[in-house]
């Protein structure tokens, strides 16, 4: 039975965040697939900790530079859960595993998210419109190099990238950059979505109100996101909407998150919710405007699977929509955002059609049992290819002499 080990720095949260339903949805693929997953972890475990062991998982805690534990097991293949966790392990890991394949699961490029920051930083300090992104989500590939490549974090990433014989990114435009931006070569790449099944009962329109929005709040991403919520696009949508209201959910509520709880406007900063698929199967509209971001959106994943039409921004439709059409609007201001909002949510039949988008796409895009089989294929095929892989990554081979000797 092939073993499968995973290094990671942080225990996976999946009602905390997508990073961590993500990571559970790739480890029980391959699990499914026959082979032996361990996951050894450095930290002490969250109260939302996920119950590895009814996953088929073994679980270790380890120490913070000792893998010794390792030397009486065969492992043939190593995942490092993102590139702080490989550059953390990788040097000792090769004292006990040199022949073990090793993955990069990346969930999300974190250069790319710092750099798009950067730019809408750069962009309200210099006191441009606050409600129109157009030229910020037109970003070229080029001009998101630019601002990437001169970084820590970028450095840091891609030599991890480097290091791996395979890394996983959710998204072809993360895929596009490294390949065209970064010139790692595609053999070192594999794209692999998360994988998320549509629910067979869905709530009709009739039995839905309200607008929802789902994310961790310890995500800079997520927190822009409600503040511009909050100050520019829900003001605009509650003259359209007067009655209408909005629930805020996520894990890690910050004080400056919840103090912008105002139940007398209809927006209601809730916090933690043990149920996202209740509060997102009973909302009419979800609201997603993501102004910078890497990977695949959580929430519009969730959306989807839960038959809910969405309105959000080309970051959050990112990885998502293809070339399919996306069920609800994706717009590039405050005030696009507001009106299809509105639209949608006070009119049956465009909703519905939205709805009825959810499921073809999700089928289209996220099928678990062809996302796990072309992963374990594209595992298998690099483990039967290792020394010739590794041979090609000379670049690799280099990084991985100057850190390990």
């Amino acid at each position: 039975m092939p073993h499968l080990l995973v290094l990671s720095l942080d225990w996976p949260e999946p009602q905390a965040g997508s990073a961590g339903q993500h990571l559970l949805q790739t480890l029980e693929s391959v699990a499914a697939h026959g082979w032996q997953v361990t996951f050894a972890c450095a930290a002490e475990a969250g109260e939302h900790k996920a119950d590895l062991a009814a996953r088929g998982i073994a679980e270790h805690r380890i120490k913070a530079d000792d893998l010794g534990l390792l030397a009486g097991q065969a492992v043939d293949v190593v995942l490092f859960d993102r590139y702080r966790s490989e550059e953390h392990f990788a040097t000792e890991l090769g004292r006990y595993c040199p022949q073990a394949l090793r993955v990069l699961f990346t969930e999300g490029l974190q250069s790319l998210r710092e750099a798009r920051q950067h730019l809408l930083r750069r962009r309200l300090v210099e006191g441009l419109d606050p409600n129109d992104f157009r030229a910020l989500f037109a970003t070229s590939g080029p001009e998101l190099y630019r601002q990437m490549a001169p970084g820590a974090t970028a450095q840091r990433e891609l030599a991890a990238i480097w290091r791996c014989d395979l890394s996983l990114l959710s998204t072809e435009m993360e895929i596009d950059l490294l390949i065209n931006g970064f010139g790692v070569p595609d053999y070192l790449l594999h794209h692999c979505p998360p994988a998320v099944e549509p629910l067979a009962a869905q709530r009709p329109f009739s039995e839905r109100q309200g607008f929802v929005s789902l994310g961790n709040f310890g995500s800079a991403a997520n927190l822009d996101a409600l503040l511009w919520i909050k100050h520019n696009l829900w003001p605009m949508l509650r003259r359209r909407l007067p009655e209408a209201r909005l629930r805020l959910y996520g894990a890690r509520p910050s004080p400056k998150a919840m103090a912008l709880h105002a139940p007398e406007e209809g927006f209601e900063v809730l916090g933690w919710t043990e149920d996202t698929q209740a509060v997102m199967g009973s909302a009419r509209v979800c609201l997603a405007p993501l102004r910078f971001g890497a990977g695949t959106t959580g929430q519009l994943l969730d959306a989807l699977r839960c038959g809910t039409p969405s309105v959000t921004t080309p970051i959050g439709a990112e990885g998502i929509q293809g070339q399919r059409p996306w069920p609800g609007a994706v717009e590039t201001t405050a005030e696009g955002l507001a009106k299809a909002a509105a639209a949608l949510y006070g009119d049956e039949a465009a909703w519905q059609q939205a709805q009825d988008a959810c499921t073809p796409l999700l089928r289209l895009r996220f099928d678990r049992q062809r996302q796990g089989a072309a992963l374990v294929g594209r595992v298998e095929h690099s483990l039967g290819q290792l020394e010739e892989l590794r041979l090609f990554n000379f670049t690799g081979a280099m990084l991985r002499r100057s850190r390990e000797g």
